[in-house]
This record gives structure tokens, C-alpha cells and sequence, in this order.
């Protein structure tokens, strides 16, 4: 149409742009323009540490000829990184464990700021809203250590995290190739030691308002919360079915047996099972079934 009106004005036209585009479309001549977006302004920043914690994966080829997954946990307020690590994979294991160290250096946060990836949210309609009713097992384990869990909708609205994967995108891989560093083992080593408190030194801003939301944790063995919790009934060989692996639990002191009975098996980050009745804890077994120790610890109901 600013083309059309240049050519009506040369021609002696005295009409202004407007009038000359609203004839336009009265006549059918020129299709109307999809309104545009309303106008977004920048969100503030949360006015303190420990109320907005992000946590995001980006996966990029960090060293030569691998692809990896970062996984970044840190605070909407300073930019400060809590916990930084590689894994083959972003998935609920990771996602606990970047939670566990977040509450272990500095205690339990407000609300958490997710993307909709599968391991935190049931999506029943692809594209559309989470359901905030049946949760994943990560949404599980936030309401049982009452932090309130937010998802993201679009990338825009996880630009922090966004813009600071790219520094890193552009910083790691060559950190890295200097240090002659090809295993995921050694990265990780180098994350910590060296990296990390360098970038946090050189990004993490102090907050809008002194103080901090963090509040110490204090409850059971956080280990038992952020895993996974998956119901099941002993058979009559007081043996526990789970996942391909049977798990025959030990005699116990205070009953005969376990049969019929409603235990929990615990799935932890490291493969590890244990299996617990109530608030006692069974036994604990490795990633094939084996019984590793003989304890008895309080559970979160």
C-alpha cells in the first residue's frame, strides 16, 4: 500500500496514507493486516534471591565431536548459577539433582521456572497447557518440598536462562578445548572447580532488595524426596516386582513377613532402589537388585 501511495501522490494525489488505505480496504482491494502482537516490555527481575529459580538443559556440541546436555540451575534475581553440570541426557534425574545441590548450598527457593519438557509436566494436548492436577514425578517431589512450580510458554519468556546458554555456548567449548579436556567426567571436574565460580563472579548481580527468600531445609533425608516413588504390593515370595528386577526383601524384627502388603520403592539418580513401608525404609539395592545395606530411616509421607 506505501508503494500504491507513492505512485497516487507522483500522480498529484493530495490524499494522506491513511485515507487512502482505509478506501483500499472498503473496496476489497487490499487485504487487512493481522494485528500485530501487544507490546511486551522486559520482566523484571524477582526483587530477591531464593523467590525465582530457573532451571533449563541446552544441548550443544561442548566438546569435538560429542553432544551433550548442560544443565543449569539459577536464581531470576542475581544470575547467580547454583548448580551447573553435563549429562548425556536432560531428564528427571538430572532435574533432581541440580534441585538437591540448589537446596544443599542454600536452602529451599519459592517457585521454580521450567520449560513443559516431559519430565516436568504432563501435557495432555501437544502444544497446550500443563496439567497442574496429574503430576510427573518431578512435579511430585516440588509440591512434597512446597515449591511452586511455573512453565514456561514460549522461548521468549525464558530469555535469561536463553541469553546465558548462549555465553556459555560461545565461552565453554573453548575453555575446554584449551584445557585439553575430551570426557564428560573431566568437564564436569572442570564445571566446578574452575568455570562456575568464575562465571558467577563475573554475571551474578546482587538483588534489587537485600535479604534472601532461601529458608533452611530442615526435614527428612532430602535423597528420599527428590527420586523417584513408585507404588507396589509384595508378592507371597515376600519379593518386590520392579522394573524387570526382583527384590527380595530381608527379615525384618518386627513381622514375619511383607505379603500382600503396600510398599514404596524408591528409584534414586544413581540407580539405587530402596524400599520402604510407611516411614521405614526396607532395605536398599542396587541398580541390579542386590542388597547394599540393611538400615532403617525415617520417610516423607
Amino acid at each position: 500500500m506505501r508503494h500504491f501511495h507513492g505512485f497516487y501522490r507522483r500522480e498529484g494525489g493530495t490524499r494522506s496514507y491513511t485515507w487512502v488505505k482505509s478506501r483500499l480496504h472498503e473496496a476489497g482491494l487490499v487485504r487487512r493486516a493481522k494485528r500485530k502482537g501487544v507490546h511486551r516490555k522486559r520482566r523484571e527481575r524477582a526483587p530477591l534471591e531464593g523467590m525465582l529459580v530457573h532451571q533449563d538443559g541446552s544441548r550443544h556440541e561442548w566438546v569435538a565431536g560429542q553432544q551433550w546436555d548442560l544443565i543449569v540451575t539459577m536464581d531470576d534475581a542475581t544470575s547467580e548459577h547454583y548448580s551447573m553440570f553435563f549429562v548425556a541426557e536432560e531428564s528427571t534425574e538430572s532435574s533432581f539433582l541440580g534441585v538437591q545441590e540448589t537446596i544443599t548450598s542454600k536452602g529451599l527457593f519459592c517457585s521454580l521456572y521450567t520449560d513443559r519438557g516431559s519430565h516436568y509436566w504432563h501435557t495432555p494436548e501437544a502444544g497446550g497447557t500443563v496439567d497442574k492436577v496429574h503430576l510427573t514425578q518431578f512435579g511430585r517431589a516440588m509440591k512434597q518440598l512446597g515449591i511452586s512450580m511455573i512453565a514456561a510458554y514460549s522461548p521468549q519468556a525464558r530469555g535469561r536462562s536463553e541469553r546465558m546458554f548462549g555465553t556459555h555456548q560461545d565461552r565453554l567449548p573453548k575453555e575446554l578445548a584449551k584445557e585439553g579436556i575430551t570426557t564428560m567426567e573431566a568437564a564436569n571436574r572442570y564445571l566446578r572447580t574452575t568455570y562456575l565460580p568464575g562465571f558467577n563472579a563475573e554475571f551474578a548481580r546482587p538483588a534489587r532488595e537485600t535479604g534472601t527468600a532461601f529458608v533452611p531445609y530442615i526435614g527428612p533425608d532430602l535423597k528420599d524426596i527428590l527420586c523417584e516413588q513408585h507404588e507396589r504390593t509384595v508378592g507371597n515370595d515376600n519379593c518386590v516386582h520392579f522394573n524387570n528386577t526382583i527384590l527380595q526383601l530381608p527379615a525384618d524384627p518386627y513381622r514375619f513377613h511383607y505379603v500382600k502388603t503396600k510398599v514404596c520403592v524408591h528409584k534414586y539418580p544413581d540407580g539405587t532402589l530402596g524400599v520402604f513401608h510407611g516411614p521405614r525404609k526396607l532395605a536398599c539395592y542396587d541398580a541390579q537388585g542386590q542388597p547394599i545395606q540393611k538400615e532403617t530411616k525415617k520417610a516423607t509421607v
